[in-house]
């Protein structure tokens, strides 16, 4: 997730730029660059990758910088590597717009190719540079000025965005639009701030407009017009900000990971969205041809923690949909493992940084012995995505919370996206039916808000778990592999004793833990393991369990069961994990609050295991 901060006033702009940008470094971001303006004269570009310190040190922290009209901004790399020419801000060939960008525009690579034609050239292999350079060629054939080309560009471009964008015949003056991606504008003393985030601006003023979707915003020294996509100027409230520096930083969320889990919805649409094109799914970016996917006679899962729990489940959806065999391995066993690969297999390596140690000493085993390998990764240019020989980025942006919420739904996603267009490539499942489980999926984020929605019962059932010293989660197949990493969640961030069992394994030795009043939380999704999960919540209950059943729309008699019951709208069963896990994460996140524990920083964890 990108961080933008501009201003425009009296005193000089690349300070207050660098200082914005500090505030916005807890996003996440691999490079940064600013675009000052002194008066009539040209744009100074100035742009490095890596940490800001870099930018600081070549700007003497902003001073070597002059004029009091600006634009920067903090880069998390989704298209193109990290590196100082995909740093923003990006500029038209002859410098006449320049501009900062958030989001991802999903059509950029269509509208490159027409810009190309019109006779633009591309320096960089960002989506940024195309929205640059379309609101170029805007402004110079209609030469109507900057709001009528914003808008048009907005018009032509799909996807989400934040904008912030300056024009060499307007000094002075920055013009902002957005879509779906956040923007702040303030003003103070005769000085106008826009940002992407309250934290970058805080510092100088609480005074503030958000700009609405599909707006545009004009800013001048101590003013700011608003408009609408049809160029007709509105009318906005002012707001004064009143939350702290560090709830601001969480935008206006108590936790990170609460912040997180609400972006969920946004995040899961937008790794969607990565691989479809024209209705279909398309893996031509990924690198993994129908070919090579028909060839596959074995895939192994390999990952860590979450990771690994996503393993879990993804590996149901695929052997339900191909008749390829799935093995799912912890990376930490599967690197001292001394067995043989079968030829013509395939790696799968899910890892959120890109970066977890015994994660990457698996991909270079599996490489070593001559296997195919990809990366499912939420970070680019890190060793994964380098080293695999295929990667599926997953748009998760960057998670602040040690807790995985956001980067887990994704990479489920990313799994059923994958299990898909195996079996479409083999001939194992029809473009009829691909496109029929595709629809359902596109329901998932807007189910996820629904869910979303009911989280004050959760928290309500969270105050009445807190003094557990133990609880157990209970399902059957893909209800169990979400259980694994509901129990994960609980235990994790509200220090509870926790563990997931395959329901049917109850009588094999768990249910001799079961006392009067212990937690057992049973997942129940899967119709057609219903009532034998049912029976073995039975079980438990006859033995003095409190249960919370987890289950579908339509499944009321568990309210005569479960003392306590969540349900999730009904989709199809290969993708009800991606809705169950919701309640899961809420349930978890709640019971650390109610226990008074750091919920994003729990003790002895960390957020990337990058040593053995």
């Amino acid at each position: 997730m990108c961080g933008i901060v501009g201003f425009t006033g009296s005193t000089q702009a690349a300070p207050i730029l660098l200082d914005g940008l500090s505030k916005l470094e807890y996003r996440g971001y691999d490079s940064a660059g600013i675009a000052v303006r002194d008066g009539e004269k040209d744009v100074e570009v100035v742009k490095a990758k890596g940490k800001l310190k870099v930018l600081k040190e070549m700007t003497n922290d902003g001073s070597a910088v002059k004029g009091d009209c600006g634009i920067g901004h903090t880069r998390w790399a989704t298209h193109g590597e990290p590196s100082a020419l995909n740093a923003h801000p990006h500029s038209s060939d002859d410098e006449n717009v320049v501009a900062v960008h958030n989001g991802i525009i999903e059509n950029y690579q269509e509208l490159r190719e027409k810009l190309s034609k019109s006779g633009y050239s591309f320096k960089s292999q960002t989506d940024t540079e195309v929205a640059v350079k379309l609101i170029d060629y805007y402004f110079k054939k209609y030469g109507l000025g900057p709001v009528d080309s914003i808008a048009r560009a907005m018009i032509r471009i799909r996807g989400s965005y934040a904008l912030a964008v300056m024009f060499k015949d307007y000094p002075g003056e920055i013009y902002t639009a957005r879509k779906d991606s956040p923007m702040i504008i303030g003003i103070a003393n005769g000085e106008t701030y826009v940002a992407s985030d309250v934290p970058a601006i805080l510092k100088y003023t609480r005074n503030v407009y958000y700009i609405g979707n599909m707006e545009i915003a004009k800013l001048v020294k101590g003013a700011v017009t608003f408009y609408n996509i049809d160029r007709e100027e509105i009318e906005k409230p002012l707001t004064e900000i009143k939350w702290d520096a560090e709830a601001a930083e969480k935008g206006g969320y108590e936790h990170f990971m609460l912040k997180e889990i609400h972006e969920q919805p946004k995040v899961v649409r937008d790794t969607i969205n990565s691989v479809i094109k024209n209705g279909k799914i398309d893996f031509s970016d990924i690198g993994l041809t129908d070919d090579e996917m028909k060839k596959i006679s074995q895939i192994y899962i390999v990952a860590c923690g979450s990771a690994y729990h996503v393993g879990m489940a993804v590996q149901y959806v695929i052997e339900d949909f191909t008749s390829i065999p799935v093995r799912v391995e912890l990376a930490s066993e599967f690197r001292y493992r001394k067995m043989s690969l079968v030829k013509d297999s395939l790696v799968v390596i899910i890892s959120q940084s890109g970066e977890t140690a015994d994660s990457l000493a698996a991909l270079r085993e599996a490489k070593d012995k001559g296997i195919k390998t990809l990366g499912i990764v939420n970070v680019v240019g890190s060793s994964i995505a380098r080293e695999a020989d295929n990667v599926f980025y997953t748009l998760a942006g960057p998670e602040i919370s040690v807790a995985t919420t956001k980067a887990y739904s994704t990479q489920l996603i990313a799994g059923y996206l994958l299990a898909m267009q195996f079996a479409v490539a083999r001939g194992e499942m029809t473009e009829e039916k691909c496109g029929e489980l595709l629809e359902e999926l596109n329901t998932i984020p807007e189910k996820i808000e629904k869910i979303l929605e009911d989280k004050e019962r959760i928290q309500w059932y969270a105050n009445k778990l807190a003094g557990a010293k133990d609880a157990f989660f209970i399902g059957r197949g893909i209800d169990y592999a979400i259980g694994l990493e509901g129990s994960l969640k609980m235990k994790e961030i509200s220090y509870i004793h926790s563990e997931a069992y395959a329901a049917g394994e109850l009588k094999h030795g768990p249910i001799s833990l079961i006392e009067e009043g212990i937690p057992v939380i049973g997942v129940l999704t899967q119709q057609e393991l219903y009532e034998k999960t049912v029976s073995n919540m039975v079980e438990v209950k006859s033995r003095g369990a409190s249960l919370m059943g987890l289950t579908t729309y339509g499944n009321y008699s568990m309210e005569d069961l479960a003392d306590f019951t969540v349900y999730i709208p009904q989709t199809d069963a290969h993708f009800a994990g991606s809705l169950s896990v919701i309640p899961l994460q809420l349930l978890g996140y709640y019971v650390s609050v109610a226990k008074g524990y750091d919920v994003d920083k729990p003790r002895n964890l960390a957020k990337s295991v990058t040593v053995e």
